[in-house]
């Protein structure tokens, strides 16, 4: 596989030119949004859906991934996700919002994309070792997660994906979708687009036990959670090590929770820092304090949230809507590649 180029990649804050470069991005149904998403993947799509021709796929076969033991589920969290996209501010007059497997092509073209994807190259992918590690104690070493990456270069491929968000970590990722598609017109003709990295920033957000607030790591707080429930999560985050007894001088740059409150706590941000450092505020205290300022910022969205829950359909009818202006673009794509290969 290629060394990553970084000269290919393209900032958030550059090239909106004349025309509107198409932009693909999609969120594994797991379960709610929760904060991490927030600061990370939501602004970013926010942001994208007014500067690029946007297109955003709900990847419920990318799910089956890791959760493939219990789909019951599956159909909830899609539409839930749904909700909390439009509860978050994303517009489906402004993006295209669609649902992976109603679009049955990615699963032929990502069959026709593993023939010539070399096995050393998904085992060279550093997140496949990394998820195995954090998710020790479940069986996903299987072909699914393994060739993972080849659906992913599907899922762009096939929608003609110009640029996809990424953060500095995820480049090897997308490298590998683009060697994909450079071997596939090296052999059947220049047929595919060869994705590049819109680079945006992907700010670490830790959960409750210090590490990356992931819903996978059971650490996260969601955007739906009630006040009671940000609270008790809040009060349960770990802290500096250091830091044991009242007095002790904590090291706020080291702390998950003022990690937090530089997101939700500009007012007594410097006050906080200088308490901690001091030893004068408790860690108790501390965390209330973050915790009365999540639960007022993130009312609006639980408010739109019990809205949208309250009107039947909607999710149903976005992603139906999406679906038909996808169709188009992935028909033209596979009759390419089908002709390409000279599959009839």
């Amino acid at each position: 596989m290629a060394a990553i180029d970084r000269s290919e990649a393209v900032s958030t804050s550059a090239g909106t030119g004349a025309r509107r470069a198409r932009v693909l991005t999609g969120f594994r149904p797991t379960g709610p949004l929760h904060v991490g998403h927030w600061f990370g993947n939501i602004q970013n799509m926010l942001a994208l859906q007014r500067e690029r021709d946007a297109f955003f796929f709900i990847a419920d076969w990318h799910a089956l991934t890791t959760d493939y033991e219990d789909t019951s589920r599956l159909q909830e969290n899609v539409r839930g996700l749904v909700l909390d996209w439009l509860a978050a501010g994303i517009d489906p007059d402004a993006a295209t919002l669609y649902l992976q497997s109603h679009v049955p092509e990615v699963a032929e073209l990502a069959l026709l994309l593993g023939m010539l994807t070399p096995i050393s190259w998904l085992e060279r992918v550093p997140s496949f070792k990394e998820r195995l590690r954090d998710l020790a104690e479940r069986e996903i070493a299987n072909y699914g997660y393994l060739g993972y990456p080849v659906l992913q270069t599907a899922d762009i491929a096939i929608v003609h994906g110009e640029l996809v968000p990424v953060g500095e970590d995820q480049l090897p990722h997308l490298e590998l979708s683009r060697e994909i598609v450079r071997r596939f017109n090296r052999l059947y003709g220049d047929v595919l687009v060869e994705p590049r990295a819109l680079l945006s920033e992907t700010p670490l957000v830790p959960g409750t036990d210090g590490r990356k607030m992931s819903k996978s790591l059971g650490n996260e707080i969601g955007l739906r959670d009630a006040p009671d429930q940000i609270r008790a999560k809040v009060s349960r985050m770990v802290t500096d090590p250091q830091k044991v007894r009242l007095g002790d001088p904590g090291r706020p740059e080291v702390c998950p929770v003022f990690a937090l409150h530089r997101r939700f706590s500009e007012d007594i941000l410097a006050e906080t820092d200088a308490g901690c450092r001091s030893g004068e505020l408790p860690c108790v205290r501390c965390k209330a304090n973050l915790a009365d300022r999540m639960v007022v910022q993130l009312a609006p969205f639980r408010e739109r949230r019990e809205e949208l829950e309250a009107l039947p359909g909607t999710a149903e009818e976005i992603l139906a809507k999406g679906s038909e202006k996808v169709r188009p673009i992935v028909e033209e794509t596979m009759a390419a590649v089908r002709d390409g290969m000279n599959l009839g």
